[in-house]
């Protein structure tokens, strides 16, 4: 912690934001040491967390609503529907799947709060977005 307590100060000095990732999913013994991580990083001055894990982010959500969540493109998020859903739950920002169109994109903008990113080039996944397991099972490419 004490060296990204560092890195975090160095960052804004700079005034960088920092967006700590917490892409993995959680088995019930492991959702209280997320939180305590993501809460002790918020109190270093993290900006935000990039989360994968869909009862992370709603405990986060009931529990520390000031810490701003952004949903991880490993939710796989590729329709409107899903964004309504996190929008509801209370995420900020929402990295969508990279197997989306153009229009697709255009169209989950236009209906939703949430901040919306997406990738714009490939990825070492050759399956799904958010699927690197399965990638990595299937192909070897990603880990």
């Amino acid at each position: 912690m004490e060296s990204l307590k560092k890195a975090i100060q160095y960052a804004k000095i700079r005034d960088v934001k920092v967006h700590i990732t917490l892409n993995i999913l959680l088995k019930d013994n492991e959702l209280e040491d997320a939180v305590k991580l993501a809460v002790e990083c918020y109190n270093l001055g993290a900006d935000a967390f990039i989360i994968q894990d869909l009862g992370l982010i709603n405990y986060l959500r009931k529990n520390y609503p000031e810490i701003p969540i952004h949903a991880s493109t490993q939710m796989t998020v590729h329709n409107l529907a899903g964004c309504k859903q996190l929008e509801k739950l209370g995420v900020q920002r929402i990295v969508l799947s990279r197997e989306l169109s153009i229009s697709e994109i255009t169209n989950i903008c236009n209906n939703t709060t949430c901040e919306i990113e997406t990738f714009l080039h490939g990825a070492l996944c050759i399956s799904y977005s958010g699927q690197c397991l399965f990638s990595s099972i299937i192909g070897g490419r990603s880990r």
